[in-house]
């Protein structure tokens, strides 16, 4: 599940703490008794993963063991904050900004545009198909993906009540769903609120929008 990791950076090296907050992952790492080293259990630059069958469908035989525990229940990615300096938001996630900056005070913008941290690539969590951004209804071809509960021509709808948490645990997993669906040419994408976990999802929308 997603969590807070820090990054702290030294000369030419960089140090990437996370601690998970989901308790399999925990069991597994007292049981392990060591550091773990891992990337994402999805093909670079794609869309991530939430339930086990979305790790099994991307990478397949690349991976000895799925480790099982049901869908993520926060969706998103962790929260990641940058400590070489004043602290900065490198990567929006499952932890809102506000709440961050209740607890350590303003975070700043990343000073410029290496890559720091997971996820900051221009183009990333993207799709097959292509997404279309600020939608008010579909085009001829395209899924349409709604949030709240004036979508009611939504193929699927992130939030039908509007709820921004219930639309972060809901986005990876709609979005492969339609993903998947052969006579779809685009995913149209309605306009999302950009407060709390909807700045994640904002940014996640609009790397995967953007194309190599």
């Amino acid at each position: 599940e997603s969590s807070v990791s820090a990054s702290v950076s030294g000369g030419l090296k960089t140090v990437a703490l996370r601690v998970p907050s989901h308790g399999t992952a925990l069991e597994l790492l007292r049981a392990f008794g060591r550091p773990v080293a891992a990337p994402s259990a999805n093909p670079s630059g794609r869309l991530s993963p939430t339930t086990a069958a979305h790790v099994a469908a991307g990478l397949g035989d690349a991976v000895a063991m799925i480790l099982d525990d049901g869908p993520c229940s926060l969706g998103l990615e962790s929260t990641v904050v940058g400590l070489d300096g004043p602290a900065r938001l490198l990567r929006p996630g499952g932890v809102p900004r506000e709440a961050i900056e209740d607890e350590i005070g303003p975070l700043l913008a990343p000073l410029d545009d290496v890559l720091r941290a997971p996820g900051m690539m221009a183009s990333h969590y993207a799709p097959r198909l292509p997404l279309r951004l600020g939608a008010t209804e579909p085009h001829k071809g395209e899924a349409f993906l709604g949030f709240g509960p004036a979508c009611d021509n939504a193929t699927l709808n992130l939030s039908p009540s509007g709820d921004i948490d219930e639309a972060a645990a809901n986005l990876y997993a709609m979005l492969h769903a339609l993903d998947r669906v052969e006579f779809f040419t685009a995913i149209a994408v309605t306009p999302i609120p950009h407060e709390g976990r909807g700045a994640a999802i904002n940014d996640r929308l609009e790397r995967g929008a953007a194309r190599p």
